[in-house]
């Protein structure tokens, strides 16, 4: 591997990054509303 093919890595590891968060929000949300629904349920 030289710095050619290293670039399109660590981009695409910047862009795993942010996906995983944006993951973790979701699910975060998701559970957040579960609760809040069982509550006024």
């Amino acid at each position: 591997m030289d710095v050619s093919d290293a670039r399109p890595l660590k981009a695409l590891d910047a862009k795993n990054v942010k996906l995983k968060k944006m993951l973790a929000e979701q699910i975060l949300n998701v559970a957040t509303l579960k609760e809040m629904l069982g509550k006024n349920l």
